[in-house]
C-alpha cells in the first residue's frame, strides 16, 4: 500500500461520518506546490464553493513570496478566501474533511484562517 492509498483509507471513515451527519463538507487537498479547498453539499455530489492557489487573484497576491502556493501562509490565504466565498453563498457552518492529512502545517493554517474569517466547524 503506497502513501496515497493509506491517506485515502484514513479519509474514508471521516467522509462516511460527515455524510451520516448530512452537513456541508470543507475538503482540503494539498500537493507540493499548491493547496485546494472546496465546500460540497451534504449529499457530496455538488461543489458549492472552491478556492485554490491556482486562481489568478491568489497567484498575484503570492507573487513576491518564496514557495508561493506550497507553504502555510498561502494556505492561510486560501482559508480566508474559502470562508469569505462560503459566507457570501450563505454557508456558515461546515464539517472539516482533512482528507487523511495530519492536522498540522498547511492543513492547520487553512482551518484556523477559515475559522477566523467566520466559518464554523
Amino acid at each position: 500500500m503506497d502513501k496515497n492509498q493509506s491517506r485515502l483509507r484514513r479519509a474514508r471513515q471521516t467522509r462516511l461520518k460527515i455524510r451520516e451527519l448530512r452537513v456541508n463538507r470543507l475538503t482540503v487537498h494539498r500537493t507540493n506546490t499548491h493547496i485546494y479547498a472546496s465546500i460540497t453539499d451534504a449529499a457530496g455530489d455538488k461543489v458549492l464553493v472552491s478556492a485554490s492557489t491556482v486562481e489568478q487573484e491568489i497567484r498575484s497576491q503570492l507573487a513576491g513570496q518564496q514557495g508561493k502556493g506550497g507553504n502555510a501562509s498561502a494556505a492561510a490565504v486560501i482559508g480566508k478566501r474559502i470562508a469569505e466565498k462560503a459566507l457570501a453563498a450563505g454557508i456558515d457552518s461546515v464539517a472539516f474533511d482533512r482528507s487523511g492529512y495530519r492536522y498540522h502545517g498547511r492543513v492547520k493554517a487553512l482551518a484556523e484562517a477559515a475559522r477566523e474569517a467566520g466559518l464554523k466547524f
